[in-house]
């Protein structure tokens, strides 16, 4: 049988010049490389963020509204070609804890992340001497999300077409309402009030603050509606290829608000706005850097765990490999990072855990998956590979998807179904599939990413993981005697679904799930 992975490690940045390069003195121990000044790091990973849309990016609407991240990228590096590795929170995050792509650790769908007790650079950088603290969103370990998360992730491949998800209008604050998604805002106090007991200590610290924004449910207030260029916002154009797994997808996401262009465009005002209130959120917490007097000994990393789609491609949420959805933003500034550089080369999430190994100036174990960035960030030669990876096996996606991009070309790979073929540089809304054009490029791009990853192989281990789960689970369900109730439940919509008003489920749908039990589908 085939490896399931065969990519390769890249070599490490030599140690003495990265510490040379960032001005801290060292000298090697029994535990490795130990300085007399170890950074800090704060590391601010956001929940939904289009990478591209930020002033820095220069993105139309956004020119007013970021000024704190765009302030962050003059004084670092902004990777203007960042990519998840899963566009799906739980995978995606518990991919970049582990250093490791979904395939490798089977971290599958939002309900099965990486099981307690599995390696993360935590682990590491407190092996290194690190105070840690957490604040906020994590979201990488198994066991968490509703029924619906779990149960329309393991049938997503039975094609059960009704509604899995249900979203209310987008809805503007008639006031000036400043700490909109107040959650998020009482972390960032948290993680401020941390700084301010801790500036001082005798250990470096790694804090991580996790933002629930800009995840909708889209809401915001005028207050940070008025920082959006609103002749900016665009209605994106058509697809001219109707793809048959985004059009279940689609379907699926049950969006129910219609698609006008006065819908649309208020739809990304006010995720826009979102974005805005993420970056005030943002300003808060690096203004308490600074105030502490840490800015110039603490690297900053900002990222998000995948985008959002914001009615591009007439979709809302994630779980595509659309670029809304796939890119995602990546700002990092710190002690001896090149400042004002915008990075074009191709990085993603899995490049975080190296990142941060060099910067804490520790050993990175041998096994990890991605590249440290730290080449990039000191302007050093880098042996970076010329492609990413991304992949997705979650709910509304009814096979695997695999993504590959390289330079301009990005190949997406559906088992059981066609691929798609996009050249962004020519089409940056990807609306036309050129595969059925060239296929001698699909074959050169499919080739790349079997070289990678037995995609067909991953796609069917995945699915037998669902079916047996599923079949579990049935069969515990209805045992309790309320299978048939939760089902009715999860595909009509679930989320503020009344179960008086859910729409029966039918013998006719427990017929196909059969058949897909069976193998049969």
């Amino acid at each position: 049988m085939k490896p399931l992975f065969r990519g390769q490690q890249g070599p490490t940045v030599f140690w003495a010049s990265m510490l040379v390069a960032i001005g801290c003195s060292y000298q090697w121990g029994q535990a490795g490389w130990a300085t007399e000044k170890r950074p800090n790091i704060l590391l601010i990973e956001v929940d939904s963020m289009d990478g591209r849309v930020m002033g820095c990016m220069g993105y139309p609407a956004m020119v007013r509204a970021t000024p704190n991240l765009d302030a962050l990228a003059k004084r670092g590096v902004l990777f203007r070609n960042a990519y998840t590795n899963n566009p799906i929170c739980c995978p995606s995050r518990a991919s970049m804890w582990s250093g490791k792509y979904t395939f490798r650790i089977e971290a599958w769908n939002n309900y099965k992340g990486l099981e307690p007790g599995t390696p993360t650079f935590r682990d590491e950088l407190e092996k290194a001497g690190y105070l840690t603290q957490t604040f906020g969103k994590l979201d990488y370990l198994s066991g968490a999300h509703s029924v619906r998360a779990r149960v329309t992730a393991w049938l997503r491949s039975a094609n059960i077409e009704r509604p899995q998800y249900r979203i209310g209008p987008p809805r503007v604050i008639e006031e000036d309402l400043v700490r909109v998604h107040a959650g998020d805002w009482r972390n960032a106090d948290r993680a401020v009030a941390w700084l301010k007991d801790n500036a001082k200590g005798d250990k470096p610290f790694w804090l991580y603050l996790g933002l629930s924004l800009p995840h909708p449910a889209f809401q915001t207030s005028r207050y940070y509606l008025r920082m959006i260029d609103e002749a900016g916002v665009d209605v994106p154009p058509l697809d001219q290829y109707d793809h048959s797994v985004m059009r279940y997808q689609r379907l699926v996401k049950n969006w129910e608000h219609g698609y006008s262009d006065e819908m649309i465009k208020l739809v990304r005002r006010v995720y826009f706005a979102m974005i805005a209130e993420t970056d005030a959120i943002v300003g808060h917490v690096l203004q308490a850097l600074r105030d502490c007097g840490l800015e110039d000994s603490t690297y900053v990393i900002f990222i998000s765990d995948h985008g959002e789609n914001a009615m591009e491609h007439r979709l809302w949420y994630k779980m595509n490999h659309y670029e809304s959805s796939a890119r995602v933003p990546m700002i990092i500034a710190g002690p001896g990072v090149r400042q004002g550089v915008v990075e074009e080369k191709l990085v993603s999430l899995i490049d975080i855990y190296p990142t941060l190994m060099d910067m804490a100036n520790w050993p990175k174990p041998q096994d990890l998956d991605g590249h440290s960035l730290m080449p990039e960030l000191l302007g050093q030669p880098s042996s970076r590979p010329d492609w990413v990876l991304s992949e997705y096996h979650d709910t509304a996606c009814n096979t695997g998807s695999f993504m590959i991009r390289r330079g301009p070309w990005k190949y997406i790979a559906y088992p059981g179904y066609e691929p798609m073929l996009f050249n962004l540089d020519e089409d940056p809304h990807e609306i036309r599939n050129l595969a059925p054009q060239l296929p001698d490029k699909v074959l050169e791009m499919d080739q790349l990413l079997r070289s990678i990853v037995d995609y067909e192989a991953v796609d069917a281990k995945a699915k037998a993981y669902d079916r047996a789960s599923f079949a579990a689970w049935r069969e515990e369900h209805k045992q309790k005697g309320d299978y048939e109730q939760l089902m009715a439940i999860i595909f009509s919509g679930y989320d503020g679904v009344n179960a008086a008003k859910a729409k029966p489920w039918t013998p006719e749908d427990e017929a196909k799930v059969e058949r897909w039990l069976k193998g049969e589908q």
